[in-house]
């Protein structure tokens, strides 16, 4: 039975080993939908780090360590077949202590700049993420490896997470505000101007259509969910959409449960994570 609780001493999926889905707030739901519609047969276990939300704010030794534990003794309480860690800023940081430390698979979530990269005309693209990781030796790692050809802007909003995670708690979002946190993306050099945009934080999808509305000009938004969902199934060697008959028992949603480090209730984010990224815009609006 699907459920909202904080961090339990007890195991929630007895014979069904779920994916652990571990994020700061509410934008992995962009990722658990995903993983949702690519396997619809694998139970999803979705962690939100509220009670250190934002962890853009953090000293990344702070955080380091801080997640790290935290998801060990998840994954030592729970034990999943599989971790997603949806979220650039702890993905930059904890990867490779986690993998080191584990057993099971751990899929992370970095800035889509090579796509962006691949995607762009006008050779000058922006990357749309949080402060911590537009600072991230990972991120600028990953631009002279693969963009090194393209001008790419780095833009460090400090509000846009706060107000999808004010969207999703049924708050009304301030279209200037939008505006006023992704107008450093759009950018004008030589006569080219920017026409892809990285979202590097799994919250922003979830305001994709606002920004697509405030937007100065239309351009390409790469969400990084669907390639995220595409990893977990190549590590598990699960075909995406198919009947996958090594997972059994009751249909996939029924088994989803969400846990929170604080007491917040996210009882509504059980129907999104149901939802297909084509029709979650309207299931957003239906539940919040």
């Amino acid at each position: 039975m699907s459920e909202t609780r904080t961090l339990a001493g007890r195991a929630l999926h007895a014979g069904h080993a779920p994916v652990l889905v571990f994020d700061s707030g509410v934008g992995g739901v962009s990722v658990a939908r995903a993983i949702r519609a690519a396997l619809p047969g694998l139970p999803v276990l979705y962690y939100a780090d509220l009670a250190a939300f934002p962890y853009g704010d953090w000293d990344p030794a702070a955080l380091t360590h801080h997640c790290v534990g935290l998801v060990r003794e998840l994954v030592a309480t729970h034990r999943p077949r599989a971790l997603v860690i949806a979220c650039n800023t702890a993905s930059t940081l904890i990867l490779p202590p986690l993998r080191a430390v584990l057993d099971i698979p751990v899929v992370g979530t970095v800035p889509a700049i090579k796509p962006a990269a691949q995607l762009t005309r006008s050779g000058v693209v922006a990357v749309l993420a949080t402060p911590g990781t537009v600072r991230r030796e990972y991120t600028f790692d990953l631009i002279e490896r693969f963009a090194s050809e393209v001008a790419v802007t780095l833009v460090g909003s400090r509000g846009l997470a706060r107000l999808a995670e004010e969207r999703l708690r049924g708050g009304v979002v301030s279209r200037e505000a939008l505006l006023a946190e992704i107008r450093p993306c759009f950018v004008e050099k030589a006569g080219r101007r920017t026409d892809v945009v990285v979202l590097a934080c799994t919250h922003y999808p979830l305001l994709l259509p606002e920004l697509r509305e405030v937007a100065p000009w239309p351009v390409t938004w790469i969400d990084p969910a669907p390639a995220i969902a595409r990893r977990l199934a190549d590590v598990l060697d699960l075909v995406p959409g198919g009947s996958q008959a090594e997972i059994s028992g009751p249909a996939a949603p029924e088994r989803d449960h969400i846990l929170c480090s604080n007491d917040t209730d996210l009882s509504h984010l059980l129907a999104l994570i149901g939802e297909s990224p084509e029709t979650c815009d309207a299931g957003l609006a239906r539940h919040v």
